[in-house]
């Protein structure tokens, strides 16, 4: 006998600025347009745009639960699970995820995939090898106009993590990315 196979997993990474959240925008929207249950997750901790809200850098807005840790939504009924700055919630949202795949809930994640180092960003490292799709999407590099892969830092700061936008951050391409220093 063959055990379930868990629901799908949709994995979108890339840079900051070239359209993660757009896309995931994209794929509620047709989600609620077929008439299903979908459930829209950020992390608490991104107050840019709202705490209620996934937002693009355009200004595109979709409604969201705001959650400390995805723990909170484990019990949650819905037919598509869409998280947005998954690289937030760090190797903490694995567990869930394949709790919530496991009972058949699709799970569509997006995020950065490569800090401002230059190194994965958990859980991408976990989630990619699950994943049933992988979308790696590029934007424009801040400093030659090839397609951008990195997000750099240009604010100084020892935190790996912080909530910023385009005061403290810059698209750029491999070639022209210049990591931060530890």
């Amino acid at each position: 006998m063959y055990a379930q196979r868990p629901a799908p997993l949709a994995v979108i990474c890339g840079p900051m600025f070239a359209g993660k959240t757009t896309e995931l925008q994209r794929r509620i929207a047709l989600a609620q347009a077929a008439g299903e249950r979908v459930l829209v997750v950020k992390p608490a901790r991104d107050t840019r745009y709202g705490d209620h809200e996934i937002v693009t850098h355009t200004g595109v807005r979709v409604a969201a639960r705001s959650v400390g840790t995805l723990d909170e939504i484990a019990g949650e009924r819905a037919d598509l699970l869409a998280i947005d700055e998954i690289h937030f919630f760090a190797s903490e949202a694995v567990a869930p995820i394949a709790s919530l795949r496991a009972r058949g809930v699709r799970v569509a994640v997006a995020g950065c995939d490569i800090d401002h180092f230059g190194e994965i960003f958990a859980p991408f490292d976990a989630l990619i090898p699950l994943a049933t799709e992988v979308v790696r999407i590029t934007g424009t590099c801040h400093r030659c106009n090839a397609p951008s892969t990195h997000s750099e830092r240009i604010v100084q700061t020892t935190e790996r993590i912080i909530v910023g936008g385009a005061k403290e951050f810059v698209a750029t391409c491999a070639q022209c990315f210049k990591p931060s220093a530890r």
